[in-house]
């Protein structure tokens, strides 16, 4: 078996495994293979601040879910099969959007089990995927509602081949003693104590269209856990955000670092992930310049002068260079097609 890496940062609660391990208890069975499998010694179950590896997290979790043939590992009166979560994405893999996809996701789980109900919702700008409990989870509440909220989350970024930054995470149960984990399992501040579960993003997420297809199921599902204990780093919707502050936020723009901090970015980060999509900065803001100046242009009798300014060059000469580059005529001949 693989070692964890050395550098791998343990920031897993121990309690989420000993989760898994009342679940063996629960249906008589032993959970040492299990934890031999993950590296995690019997002792560490009986230290409350320790920490395991996302790749521990994983190993136990896989190994738990098949002999106890639980995918829902001991959250619900009912177990979900090994397969269970792969027929919930498979059943959204034909959905036009994301949106389409969640709403999906979210009424076949509904079928799987009725402990709990998720929902999806928009107000305001933003989606919120709802986990409301109809069952009382007791003490696998905590473990079963990051569980199934990061899963969620976890098929949507896959699903969208993008990543979806939440904006905002409500829990219902109490902060727990490992609360300095939350940093790392959602990545925004979380409230806890609500009236009940859920995670928000921007809903322009929502209308990302489905890139996968059957062969990327079955190449997904060969590590399927992945989705839910590690981060997805793509954003699609980056490239589009950009595009838009460009466009109508010229004065948070005007260079990487300021359009970094609009969009609450690193400039290393923003070049990054503009990059991963296949973008530049340059390309795109030269992109949003053209269409400036062709929309002018088109529509209206502005002096040519003036049109260099509103699409943000410092002179005519220059804006004349670039535009004969983008159209191969000057922009007086665009004008009047010639």
């Amino acid at each position: 078996m693989t070692t964890p890496s050395p550098t791998s940062r343990a920031e897993t609660p121990i309690a989420f495994i000993a989760a898994m391990v009342h679940a063996y208890v629960q249906r008589g069975l032993d959970p040492e293979q299990a934890l031999q499998k993950a590296q995690i010694t019997p002792q560490l179950l009986s230290q409350p601040d320790a920490r395991v590896t996302a790749l521990q997290m994983e190993w136990m979790s896989e190994a738990a879910m098949r002999e106890l043939d639980d995918e829902a590992l001991g959250w619900f009166r009912r177990r979900l099969p090994w397969g269970s979560y792969g027929m919930l994405v498979r059943a959204s893999l034909t959905a036009p959007s994301l949106g389409v996809a969640l709403a999906r996701w979210c009424r076949h789980h509904n079928l799987l089990t009725d402990d709990i109900c998720l929902t999806l919702s928009t107000s305001n700008g933003q989606a919120h995927l709802e986990l409301h409990e109809a069952h009382n989870l007791k003490d696998m509440r905590e473990f079963c509602t990051v569980s199934v909220l990061r899963n969620a989350l976890g098929v949507a970024c896959w699903l969208a081949d993008s990543r979806i930054p939440l904006t905002a995470t409500q829990l219902q149960f109490s902060a727990p003693s490992h609360v300095d984990c939350y940093r790392v399992l959602f990545d925004v501040p979380v409230h806890f104590d609500a009236p009940h579960s859920q995670f928000s993003f921007e809903a322009g997420y929502l209308e990302l269209p489905i890139r996968r297809d059957e062969a990327a199921l079955q190449r997904m599902l060969q590590r399927a856990l992945l989705l839910m204990v590690r981060p997805y780093r793509r954003d699609r919707l980056l490239v589009e955000k950009v595009r838009q502050t460009l466009a109508e936020h010229p004065a948070h723009s005007r260079n990487a670092d300021d359009l970094a901090a609009w969009l609450n970015l690193s400039p290393r980060t923003l070049h990054r992930q503009l990059k991963e999509e296949g973008a530049s900065l340059q390309a795109l803001k030269d992109s949003v310049r053209r269409d400036t100046a062709v929309d002018l242009l088109l529509r209206t009798t502005r002096p040519i002068k003036q049109i260099a300014a509103e699409a943000g060059f410092q002179n005519e000469k220059s804006f004349m260079r670039a535009f004969k580059g983008w159209t191969g005529r000057t922009p007086e001949a665009f004008r009047h097609n010639v």
